[in-house]
């Protein structure tokens, strides 16, 4: 082997040395334990309840807070509550948010029960509903009936349902015969609008665009999501919930100093401003848009607002459709409340009515499942 050759052939091992350590390495920050609720849900019980349960905590929920406990101590009954030490006090005050997570826990396991020939009365809030805050009392009672209750095609979409914070196809319009698809998912829980108009939607993508530097330049609502960030595998691994950010890059430059939650704080950093050029490209790539409104905006509605989020998302991906719920311009603290009006007279919301959602659409990249608290660290003791 001539002198050249042997360097060619050394660059290359090197070159695939390092190829094949960086792949290993991969391979080895995957938070596979975080995930296994996904991969169970639905195996190994017998019991309808457990079963139906094991989808119903795969819901989406405000910051994968995942603030569900249940209680099954009576016979073919389930009582729901909400874990008081999952909540986000500076974002949603008032609780609205969450509780439109607890409706996207009842509608997913409404379709679960219904796949196996069970239907299921939900008596929301037998003890009252809350006032400005959540409190202790049922968010919902839950009876199962054995009737041969039809399944509903959308319960095939909750292992695949996700929320696309990404990036959209600009070249890719959301045709209005889909929009119909998910007005219809929504009824008979809440009244959805969607709008593809480029004038409408070029404001509406400036406007969230805004209500997101709002939040993450407000320090006291930038550090509550920063709180429950988990970086890496290991913290993923451990806690489940919250916003994961994994990978090998983010957690390679975490361990560098190049990605830390001190400069995800500080807006002078190169980290802090990485992130918002992300979500100025996220939100100028919307390519419709969807809300759901609400006559009041009664515990009660929020509730069913969850159930119709849940099967607005499962109908979009049944369409192949990306969906990316925005509340920060619907949220309620003095720093965003002119944003929120704008809102509300862009899209000619009247004084009773509250807009409780607000998704971006369009076309994206598949994206991974959150990660989830297994099912029986969500179940209450007798």
């Amino acid at each position: 082997m001539s002198k050249q050759s042997r360097r060619s052939f050394l660059r290359i091992a090197g070159s695939t040395a390092v190829v094949v350590a960086a792949s290993h390495y991969a391979l080895t920050r995957h938070p596979a334990t975080a995930l296994e609720p996904w991969q169970q849900a639905g195996q190994s019980y017998t019991d309808p309840k457990m079963r139906a349960l094991s989808f119903a905590i795969l819901a989406p929920n405000p910051h994968n807070l995942q603030p569900w406990l249940v209680d099954l101590k009576t016979p073919n009954q389930i009582t729901l509550y909400c874990d008081l030490e999952r909540l986000l006090p500076e974002t949603d005050p008032f609780n609205r948010q969450i509780v439109i997570g607890l409706g996207c826990f009842l509608e997913t396991l409404h379709l679960a029960a219904a796949e196996d020939g069970y239907s299921i009365e939900i008596t929301p809030f037998p003890e009252g509903e809350p006032g400005a805050t959540v409190d202790r009392k049922p968010i919902a009672q839950i009876k199962f009936e054995k009737n041969q209750s039809s399944p509903d095609s959308l319960f095939k979409q909750v292992l695949t349902r996700r929320s696309t914070k990404e990036p959209f196809d600009p070249a890719r319009p959301v045709e209005a015969e889909t929009l119909a698809i998910l007005h219809q998912a929504a009824m008979p829980y809440a009244v959805a609008h969607t709008s593809r108009d480029n004038s409408q939607v070029q404001q509406l993508r400036d406007l969230g665009w805004r209500a997101h530097q709002i939040e993450v330049k407000t320090p006291r609502t930038n550090q509550e999501s920063i709180d429950v960030m988990r970086i890496g595998k290991a913290e993923i691994q451990a806690n489940p919930d919250g916003i994961d950010l994994g990978g090998v890059m983010l957690e390679t430059l975490n361990h560098v100093g190049l990605f830390t939650r001190k400069q995800l704080a500080d807006p002078k950093s190169n980290t802090f401003q990485q992130g918002l050029d992300l979500y100025s490209k996220i939100h100028q790539t919307s390519m419709a848009y969807l809300w759901l409104v609400t006559e009041t905006n009664s515990r009660t509605e929020q509730l069913a607002v969850g159930r119709a989020w849940m099967r607005v998302s499962l109908a979009a991906m049944a369409q192949g459709l990306s969906i990316h719920p925005i509340s920060q311009a619907l949220q309620e603290y003095p720093e965003m409340k002119t944003t929120y009006d704008e809102l509300r007279a862009l899209l000619d919301i009247r004084d009773s009515q509250r807009i409780q959602m607000l998704a971006r659409l369009g076309y994206g990249p598949q994206v991974p499942p959150s990660p989830r608290w297994p099912l029986v660290t969500r179940i209450v003791s007798p």
